[in-house]
């Protein structure tokens, strides 16, 4: 992926990052099975995949009010 497409993705709101990351996902997954049954034509695309599921991930964690800190224990 190019760093122009990442930064065009990065700055989608984190509902249409979350419609992405599921479509990600579930192309993933077929690509999985059926690497399972018979050798994959491209197997860099799933880890292609993978790494891109983790960058949607990430983004929408990125978007996401921070939690105030939890109090120290003394």
């Amino acid at each position: 992926m190019k760093s122009k497409e990442k930064e065009s993705l990065r700055n989608h709101s984190a509902a249409e990052l979350r419609a992405q990351l599921t479509q990600a996902r579930e192309k993933l997954f077929r690509l999985q099975f059926k690497h399972g049954v018979a050798p994959a034509k491209n197997p860099m695309e799933m880890r292609n995949l993978r790494r891109h599921v983790a960058r949607l991930e990430t983004w929408i964690r990125e978007k996401r009010p921070a939690a105030p800190a939890a109090p120290a224990k003394s």
